[in-house]
């Protein structure tokens, strides 16, 4: 039986919280009565619960997230009907701002902000028998020098099965107003000795993956260096994902990158639009020529998977605009262009757009944007339709070969507009659509609509089948295929989404 137990719904089966890691850590002497129990999402909520209340626990303490936040709904009601004298905590990104747009009101007490130090004293308090008055709670910012750092509570099974994220920095120097990062403004650091010493722990634990959530991991060159210096120094296998300002890659940093090889190094670079005017009506800082210079280096010149992001919906940026960053932005990379839809998050300033531009959005997580002045509502559900399928499609790997013929060579939104219109009326679904049936629904819209060769679009398609060894030919391609030699040095001995891109 445990006290107290730390829970969450994660998004994936694949990943950790490391919030509950780091709660976990700094309960001090009241940590051997605490448990970590994560679950993931569109599981039974009360079959988590019970799982819970199993312990008997006096407390119980929640990370809530947007992807998460109407299961924690159901789980904080089950929770208090079943067992109204245990204490629910909740905090995280979800709890932590005002307006809570999803019903918290049945958690005993609500941490809003860094929660390593605030958690363990309500906790201990609790424990006590003495009961704060205030139900919000004002976390203040945590010395990262001081807290105990959550790498040690990955369990084997983690270690081995899961990703292990890991941060050597908290805060965001930027502004841009859809980000909950601009809300803390001053970048602190985890002293670097102190954090390698934690990442070669893990090594040495068997941790292959490892997955950054600095929201700047590029701003300190001298930190970022020594961070790329331990994994060039490995000799082993790796997979390291960091999050990148995309117009600050000085020399020292470029000469790094480019050691990595294939599918060891991803970065994620925040682009969101391209056009100064909407940029700096939103607040985001933005340097196009440095932009178009660094994504040619890092594209040209290294063996870096880039995963670019451009939104829809942002305020003022009509259909067009968004098409004409699409165009410009593949221009410059061939990896993957995460295309999100704008989702106005309570913490934000992004409200403030609202009765200018007619911004409307769901009401429900994530609160994605519905409408506004210049993409109508009807406009907008095919925007999500084509975001879904351009990351089934291009960003999957999976067609790299093929899908460059859905569009003309300047013309990619367009020619994928059409594709997506067409595809939607096929299916009437963005999910639970096969590989295979994918496969052939592309085959029948290039030959059929776009009026390719029948013969060599199967060819095109074959190869792109056969870019991942012992994929199953589809159906329809079978009679055209002939088998690879098993060492054919093109084939991809491991199904890695980053290797298809680089491969194509």
């Amino acid at each position: 039986m445990k006290e107290i137990i730390l829970t969450t719904f994660n998004a994936r089966y694949t990943h950790t919280s490391i919030a509950l890691r780091y709660l976990y850590a700094n309960l001090r002497e009241i940590q051997d009565k605490a448990l970590i129990f994560e679950s993931v999402i569109n599981t039974n909520v009360a079959d988590a619960a019970e799982q819970i209340l199993k312990h008997q626990p006096r407390i119980v303490g929640i990370g809530a997230y947007i992807w998460n936040a109407l299961e924690i709904q159901e789980l904080i009601s089950i929770l208090k009907k079943v067992s109204p004298n245990t204490f629910v905590i909740l905090g995280g990104p979800e709890a932590s701002h005002l307006p809570h747009r999803v019903d918290f009101s049945k958690a005993d007490y609500i941490i809003q902000g860094e929660g390593e130090d605030a958690f363990y004293t309500l906790s201990r308090r609790l424990l006590n028998g003495d009961l704060p008055e205030e139900r919000l709670i004002k976390a203040p910012m945590v010395d990262l020098s001081a807290i105990v750092l959550p790498y040690d509570f990955y369990s084997d099974h983690d270690v081995k099965h899961r990703y292990c994220y890991v941060e050597a920095s908290r805060g965001c120097p930027f502004t841009c107003e859809f980000c909950l990062s601009s809300a803390d403004k001053r970048v602190r650091d985890i002293p670097m000795e102190r954090f390698i010493g934690e990442l070669e722990k893990l090594w040495q634990r068997g941790v292959r993956n490892f997955k950054f959530i600095d929201r700047t991991f590029n701003l300190s060159i001298e930190n970022a260096t020594r961070l790329l210096d331990f994994f060039l120094s490995q000799e082993e296998e790796y997979f390291v994902h960091f999050e990148v300002i995309p117009d600050h890659f000085p020399k020292a940093l470029r000469e790094k990158i480019a050691k990595f090889p294939p599918a060891a190094l991803q970065l994620e670079v925040g682009i969101q639009t391209l056009d100064p005017n909407i940029s700096q009506n939103i607040h985001r800082r933005l340097n196009v020529e440095k932009i178009e210079e660094n994504l040619a280096f890092l594209q040209n010149e290294t063996h870096a998977h880039l995963h670019v992001d451009l939104i829809v919906g942002l305020p003022g940026e009509s259909i067009e605009g968004f098409g004409r960053n699409l165009n410009r932005l593949h221009a410059l990379t061939q990896c993957e262009i995460q295309i999100g839809i704008l989702k106005k998050l309570s913490g934000t300033t992004l409200s403030r757009h609202d009765e200018i531009y007619g911004m409307v959005y769901s009401d429900k997580p994530p609160y994605d944007i519905v409408q506004n002045d210049l993409i109508p509502f009807a406009l907008m559900q095919k925007m999500k339709r084509f975001a879904r399928f351009w990351d089934m499609v291009y960003n999957s790997g999976n067609f790299k070969r093929s899908c460059e013929l859905l569009w003309k060579e300047t013309e990619v939104f367009e020619g994928f507009y059409a594709f997506s219109e067409w595809l939607y009326d096929q299916t009437e679904s963005t999910w639970q659509i096969s590989l295979d049936r994918l496969a052939e629904l592309i085959f029948r819209y290039l030959c059929e609509v776009l009026n390719y060769e029948k013969e060599a679009i199967k060819t095109r398609l074959i190869e792109d089948v056969m870019t991942v060894r012992g994929r199953k030919m589809p159906s329809f391609l079978r009679d055209n295929y002939v088998p690879r030699n098993e060492n054919d040095e093109n084939t991809i001995k491991v199904n890695k989404r980053q290797l298809k891109h680089a491969n194509a």
